[in-house]
Formats: C-alpha cells, structure tokens, sequence
C-alpha cells in the first residue's frame, strides 16, 4: 500500500496513519507544505542541481553567525563541541572534528567524553565508532578514563565484543574498566547474569579491588535475572567486604529481592536499617518492589510512612505510585498526590507524571480529570496521547479512542508499538475490521508486526472479527511462537465454532516446546464443555492435577462447569470442595454447575450457603443465579435475588438483568409485574 494508509472509523471519521519523515517538526522538507504551481526557470534548476552536488566545508555553513571558526581559540572550539554533544547534535559535533583534523588542531579527553556520553544516550553504534577512530587520532587510545568511557559505550549501543576486545587491550590494575564492563551488560540486559558472573569471578582472581558500585552493578544484572541463590552468596559477600552498610549497596539488594519475589527479606533489610540512613531513593525502591509484587496496600503504606518522615517524593516515586493508585481506584488519595504535582510546579512540566495522571484518573472512571489533565498541559508526546487512548478504551469509549490516533498524528505524533498494541483491542470491540486492517498495514510498514504481541492482538482481533482465515495466516508466519500466541489461536478457533480444530491445536501445543499453562487448559475445558467430550476433559483433569494447576480459581472453575454441562455433579462439588482457598469465582462456578446438571433449586441453596458463609456475591454471581431461575422457573427466588442484588449489595442491574426477571415473570403467568419491570427496563 503506498503513501498513507485511510482508517475509516465508524462515525465516518478518516484516520491517517502517515508514513513521518525524519525530523516530522521540520517544514523545511515536507513534501506537502511546498506546494507551488510555478514555472522552474533554466538558472533555478541549474541551482538545485549545484545544490545536490557534494560541497565541501566552509565555517560559515556552520556558524554562519558567528565569528570564524578559525579565529577562535581551543578552549572555546571545545565548547561549541560539548554544547553540541549535550544536545545530542552528533553530526554537527563531528563536522568540526573533521575540521579540527584536517587544520591538526587537537581535541582534549574531557570534550572525547562528552561525545561518548552523547552516543550513549542516542545509542548510535557508527557514530561511537568514529569518535574512537577521532580518539586514536588524537593519540589518546591509551588513555584510561577514555578507555572506560569506551567500553561502556560500546556495551551501551550492544556491541559486546568490541567492549571486550578493547577491555582485553587495556591494563586491568584500576577497578574502573572492570565496572564499565559490567555496567554495560547490565545496560544490554536480558537474562545474562552467567556473563557478569563470570566478568565478576576475573576481577576477583586478578585481585581487583572492589567497590560499592561493582556490588552494585552486580544486583541489578542478579535482579532482572531472577537469580536468587547467587543473590544470597552477594549478600554473604558484601556482609563480609563491609559494605552492608552502605545505603546505595543496600537499595539494590532490596531490589534484587523484589525482583526475585522474596518479599519479607526485602522488609528486613528496610527495617534493620537506620532511620536516619533511609533517603528518598531507598523508599523508591520499597514502593517500587512493593508495586511490582501488585502489593498495592503495602506500596501505598510505605508512601504514607515516607510523607510522614517528612521526605518528600521524587518525580520517579510519583509515576510508580500513580498507577497503584489507579488499580485501586483510590480516587481521593489520587487527587491529593495530584494536588502535591502542582503545587510543586516543577513535576506538573513533566510528561511521564501527566501520563501518569490521565492513566489513574482513567482507572478511577473520571475521565473528564484525565481529559483536563491531557488538554491542559502545554506539551505532549506519543506516551501522553497513549495513555489517554487507554483511559477511553478502560472506560468503553471506544469509538473516542479510535479517534485519538487520527488526533494525535494532526499534531504529529507518530504511534509506536504501545499505541498500536492499545488500539488493535479498540478495533476489536468495535469489530471495525476495516480500520483493524489498516492499523495492521501500518503496523506491517513500520516494522511492528515482528513484536509478537501485536500478532496475536491482530490474530483476536481478526477472531472477533469473524475473519478466521487471518488470525491462521498470521499464526502460521509467526516465526518465534510463545504460549499466549498458541492460547490466541485456540480461542480463535473457539470463536469460530471449529472446536475439533481447537482440540488439535492443544495437541500440537502440548508436544512442542511452548507446554499448555493454566490459561491455555482453561480455554480448552470450555471446548471440552461444548462438545461434551468427558474423555478427554478427564485427561485434561489429570494433567491439571499434575501441573498442580488445581489450586487457580479460574482453573478449578471451568472444571467444575465442565462436570456440570457433563450431568457428573458429584465430581464438580468433590471439585469445590477441594478447593483451599475459595472466593467469588468458585461459588459462582459451582452455582452454574448445579444450573448446567438442571439442579436449579440446589443451585439457589449453594447461593445462600454462599452469603451465609460470609463470601461477597459479586455482578457474575447473581447473573448466574438469575439464569438458574429463569430455567427452573423459580420466579418467587428470582424477585428475591434481584432485590438483594440492588438493595442489599447495590449492584447496579443491567438490561440483561431486567431481560431475565422479565422472561421468569411472563412464562409463570405474572404479566402485570413484567410489564412494571418492562417499564424499568426503558428507562435505563
């Protein structure tokens, strides 16, 4: 598909998913701002092709107002080159250290560091490369300081191996190249801690003296790694060096133990340090570990506690307690940290905390706090358009969020990965498959479509849609299949109505090397459920048990429907009965057990059993029992559960709600009070 691609929304609304140039703010060289309908003379096209001819360097082509490059001196030549670098203008940086080199003008370590830092941010592996080659020129390649600043640009950018060809040339006395070298592959991330492990076990053997932020360095790649048991031994090690009492070696040792889930060593080390010794940073990564364990209350509590010593938040401590807010709808909390943000002034100019802002108010249903939060700030970007897009699709405004994409691309803002995986689910609540395809166009010209969470996003989309043969054509071109993309494609065939298709899409599941987890065995009792298949449901049972899975909720639920919908009862209640921990979920799915088996009266029983019991029905429940009922005809039980699903509980009853006492009312005979429900109904 050439140039743009049109997305129709349903409200006839186009969205133009643009192909962006390089600089889109620059209108300099956009196409469609220079639209003229003149006659091109002989001598301007003469011009334009002089212009497109290479012309060599002149001072006034880069500093046409100011003095000549020339006559200034080293120091100040310096400058204009770190001014450059701190503004990540590297091509301009490098054409004055292609002047400087051809008039043998040298450059100092501190300006090479500067450019280093700059390629570091802008991760430009070319570029790194020839400021090293400029460095060698200058004969500064022996120089240590830029040596490490080296390796850690080259580990920085992915270049492991040029960093250790490098760091095998240097001499290995100072523990300064040793830490650059482990920075940097922590920088390149994954789950490469063998590889730190084994750069940490050489600067032990060479006798490198350690420091905190070796130790440190080391955590992290631990951390991010899961790799608990050498965490202990760190742990054992910094005890022994004397370095536990360091806050920094501490911070990260917290975090380490967040990362590996071990919740209560990480509380003892807060705990066990001193008050005085506890900064900001330090009740960053509590909140931070607390956040990432979904320890909401625990995360908030510790906020509290931090406020209450008078240490006030910084702007990272903000935009992980926002979302924790939002998940818990804590609204009220939510504007008071909202309160705190502009009273600071600094944080309220900040885009991260205004995305964070519209993502908790949107989690909080008030969408029109989010919307203010948006249309007021001054700036915006790609996150903050994301997030509000999120916040009308958490609060089923689709068709809004649909049109965000056009919006934002008006003020030329080009969606990413997250964007596009945010709107792909829009399109297939809207079953808008016209715009699905386009954004899936867009998706494929901008290279997304090798993210495997934007294929299985389009693949349910295409479900939804009722285009199965998509969702199996993407599937199959899939070239690094996972255990959700296999799950997308058995609910794909469930919502075709394929169920046998689904079936053998679990078997070759089960035998490659993605093995069947608790979502994907989920799915497939549904299937089992369908077609009755008791068989291999029991199979399923078995394999359940095995994998200890029996202990998930929602796992345990769709067994207890399976046994129902298969008239065997007595297996769904040895099922619940068994179940350790038992909340809303598993009463309602044994509730809908009795009602599949069409033991309406048994189901309504195990319903007040439930609220007897003390357990919280919940919006699932009543529709259950309600639907029980009405099959049973129990129209005396199915008044009495809808007053206490509005009264009691307040439950809001929905149009289906009504739907079902209306049906129960009218088949025993009781039109006058249908009618008077009918009338309800209307009014919602």
């Amino acid at each position: 598909m050439e140039g743009l691609c049109n997305l129709f929304l349903p409200s006839s609304t186009t969205v133009h998913l643009h192909h962006f140039p390089a600089n889109p703010l620059s209108n300099q060289n956009h196409p469609s701002l220079k639209i003229k309908s003149s006659t091109v003379s002989p001598q301007s096209q003469s011009q334009t092709s002089t212009r497109k001819k290479h012309r060599d360097f002149d001072e006034k082509y880069l500093f046409p107002s100011s003095i000549p490059i020339h006559t200034k001196n080293p120091i100040a030549i310096y400058k204009d080159i770190q001014r450059f670098a701190k503004k990540n203008k590297l091509k301009e940086a490098l054409t004055i250290l292609d002047y400087l080199e051809k008039r043998g003008v040298p450059v100092n370590p501190t300006t090479f560091s500067e450019l280093i830092a700059a390629v570091v941010r802008v991760k430009s592996l070319s570029i790194g490369k020839v400021i090293h080659t400029h460095i060698r020129i200058n004969g500064l390649e022996n120089n240590e300081f830029l040596r490490t600043k080296l390796v850690n640009m080259y580990t920085s950018c992915g270049s492991v191996e040029d960093a250790h060809h490098l760091f095998d040339e240097m001499p290995t006395s100072s523990v300064y190249p040793w830490n650059a070298l482990l920075r940097g592959n922590v920088v390149v991330g994954g789950k490469n801690h063998h590889k730190i492990l084994e750069t940490f076990s050489r600067m032990r053997e060479s006798g490198i003296e350690l420091n905190v932020y070796t130790f440190s360095c080391l955590l992290k790649s631990l951390g991010g790694s899961s790799a608990l048991y050498q965490g202990l031994k760190t742990h054992g090690l910094l005890i022994k060096n004397g370095f536990i009492d360091d806050s920094i070696v501490t911070t990260c040792l917290i975090d380490m133990y967040f990362k590996c889930h071990k919740i209560k060593l990480a509380r003892q080390l807060f705990e066990e340090m001193c008050e005085d010794h506890r900064d900001v940073v330090l009740w960053g990564a509590m909140i931070a570990g607390f956040a990432h364990n979904r320890l909401q209350i625990e995360a908030l509590d510790h906020f509290r506690l931090m406020l209450k010593q008078q240490i006030p938040p910084n702007s990272v401590i903000l935009t992980t307690i926002l979302p924790v807010i939002g998940e818990i709808s804590y609204r009220k909390l939510g504007k008071e940290v909202h309160a705190y943000i502009i009273k600071t002034k600094e944080y309220s100019k900040q885009l991260p905390i205004q995305s964070g802002l519209i993502d908790m108010y949107s989690k909080c249903g008030d969408l029109m706090s989010g919307r203010t939060v948006f249309y007021n700030s001054n700036e915006r970007n790609t996150i903050s358009w994301t997030a509000l897009m999120s916040g009308y699709a958490a609060n089923n405004r689709f068709d809004m969020a649909l049109k965000s994409i056009v919006w934002m691309q008006q003020e030329r803002f080009k969606p990413d990965v997250v964007t596009i995986n945010t709107v792909i689910p829009v399109c297939e609540k809207l079953k808008a498959l016209k715009s699905g395809k386009e954004i899936h166009c867009f998706a494929i010209k901008n290279n997304f479509i090798k993210q495997i969470g934007i294929t299985t996003s389009l693949m349910m989309m295409y479900s939804k849609c009722g285009v199965h043969n998509y969702s199996i054509r993407l599937f199959d071109h899939l070239e690094r299949r996972n255990v959700i993309s296999w799950t997308v494609m058995i609910e794909s065939y469930m919502e075709s109505k394929r169920f046998d298709d689904a079936i053998n899409v679990f078997r070759s599941m089960a035998v490659s090397k993605h093995r069947p987890d608790s979502v994907a065995v989920s799915r497939i009792f549904r299937v089992c459920s369908e077609l009755r298949a008791v068989k291999l449901g029991k199979e399923l049972h078995g394999h359940v048990l095995k994998k200890n899975f029996d202990s998930i909720p929602f796992v345990c639920s769709e067994i207890m429907k399976f046994y129902g919908v298969c008239g065997e009862i007595s297996t769904a209640i040895r099922v619940f009965e068994g179940v350790p921990v038992k909340g809303s979920m598993t009463w309602t799915a044994v509730i809908e057990a009795y009602g599949f088996a069409s033991c309406y009266q048994e189901a309504v029983d195990v319903f007040n059993e439930m609220i007897t019991r003390g357990f919280l029905p919940n919006r699932f429940t009543f529709k259950a029992v309600l639907c029980v009922c009405e099959r049973g005809g129990l129209v005396d039980e199915a008044l009495r559960v809808f007053r206490l699903m509005t009264r009691r509980y307040k439950v809001e009853a929905t149009k289906e709600d009504y739907s079902s006492i209306i049906r129960v009312l009218k088949n025993s005979g009781r039109t006058d009070e249908a009618e008077r429900f009918s009338r309800l109904r209307a009014s919602l």
